[in-house]
């Protein structure tokens, strides 16, 4: 597909939901116990309604500031959607981030978890929330260090009661990502965590195949995403 063509949507994501459907019978689960995150970061109202209006609802997005700007409205169109913050949470961004979304996956460090407990007991709105593991410890890249994940995720528990419902994890670019997805299902497993959000366009199939229960999917659906023009 070139730059200009337009993506075919419907086609796109049938093609993944049959990947998905392979790859969980080759791994003797079930295809209904793996969720596609649709992932809207950088598209606009107009394609997002089209994946909508095919079916999707469960939909993934980085930044708070823009998915504002998208799914207030949105939302009054579709109202069951299922919204993921993906992106880093930045602690100023805590109260617009309670009130929108329905699942944060980027939980990754004791003050944003402190921040969170205190919004959500302040309003009584509680979005499921998923730990970010820095499986590649990346200096440059958000998440908890593997070998501080059981104690974060214990503190996150019992210190400050947050509905802890799943882990994350972007493994390195540079690596296969197998090691990555399995290091992290195997945290998941010994804190008794059975939400496992791995896999992205590239290797959905391999999450799969190692217990992925929500695999977020952007190019594969939408083409690569729009860059901003430069300015003249």
């Amino acid at each position: 597909m070139t730059s200009l063509e337009k993506p075919n949507i419907l086609n796109n994501i049938e093609e993944i939901k049959n990947k998905i459907n392979t790859a969980t019978k080759e791994a003797n689960r079930l295809a209904k116990d793996v969720s596609l995150v649709t992932v809207s970061k950088t598209h606009d109202v107009e394609t997002i309604t089209e994946a909508l209006e095919i079916g999707c609802r469960v939909f993934g997005e980085n930044r708070v500031q823009e998915a504002q700007s998208k799914w207030i409205e949105l939302r009054s169109k579709f109202p069951d959607v299922e919204l993921h913050l993906i992106g880093p949470l930045q602690t100023n961004k805590i109260k617009e981030a309670v009130a929108l979304f329905d699942v944060i996956e980027t939980l990754d460090r004791p003050k944003l978890a402190a921040k969170l407990a205190q919004e959500m007991n302040k309003t009584g709105r509680c979005p499921d929330c998923y730990i970010q593991i820095n499986t590649g410890e990346e200096p440059q890249k958000a998440g908890i260090s593997p070998v501080l994940a059981d104690e974060f995720i214990k503190t996150c528990r019992e210190e400050y009661k947050l509905p802890i419902k799943g882990l994350m994890c972007i493994p390195p670019v540079d690596e296969p990502s197998s090691p990555h997805f399995a290091l992290l299902r195997e945290i998941a497993k010994r804190n008794n965590i059975s939400v496992l959000s791995m896999g992205m366009s590239a290797d959905f199939e391999t999450a799969v195949h190692l217990g992925a229960t929500h695999v977020r999917v952007g190019s594969a659906i939408f083409g690569q995403r729009k860059k901003a023009l430069p300015s003249f």
